[in-house]
């Protein structure tokens, strides 16, 4: 082969690698996108009918999770069944579901499991979902409460909202 054929084939192998490239970047999911899809790995509601709420408050925070219409029961229902469900594994310090979810390396998560005994955790049913409180005297523990709270608010978009 020729010092210039060689140098086309060259030049088009490169060009096809970076239209791959390219191509998939263009294709790639947002955090948004991924947690959505992935949402019935932990949550076993219909996460496009729900909303995701969380309050930051000076002892941790709560975390809300509210159906759209709080007429379909059977959302309620299972909300209500998964934030109970949570709230236990919280209280051991087993945040086994929102890392599946968002990765062992989410932040605060590991000063959560850490520091499980030193946070309260309760659960209470909601007319229309269900919450879990996070209450400490630890402002370390608050922080990672305040850090994972953010973490969530970021990666489920239009599903979360702060209050």
């Amino acid at each position: 082969m020729n010092s210039s054929v060689h140098t086309v084939f060259n030049l088009t192998r490169v060009v096809a690698i970076l239209l791959v490239l390219a191509s998939s970047t263009a294709f790639a999911q947002t955090p948004q996108e991924r947690i959505h899809g992935m949402s019935h790995s932990v949550m076993p509601f219909d996460m496009s009918k729900t909303i995701h709420i969380f309050k930051m408050t000076e002892s941790g925070g709560v975390q809300r999770i509210i159906a759209k219409d709080p007429s379909e029961k059977d959302q309620v229902e299972l909300i209500q069944r998964h934030l109970k469900h949570e709230a236990k594994s919280f209280q051991r310090g087993d945040y086994s579901d929102p890392a599946k979810l968002h990765g062992d390396e989410m932040p605060g998560l590991k000063e959560l499991k850490t520091g499980a005994a030193d946070i309260k955790v309760s659960y209470a049913d909601l007319s229309a979902g269900a919450e879990i409180r996070f209450q400490t005297t630890d402002i370390h523990l608050v922080t990672a409460i305040h850090r994972w709270f953010g973490a969530q608010l970021s990666e489920h978009g239009a599903d979360a909202k702060a209050e």
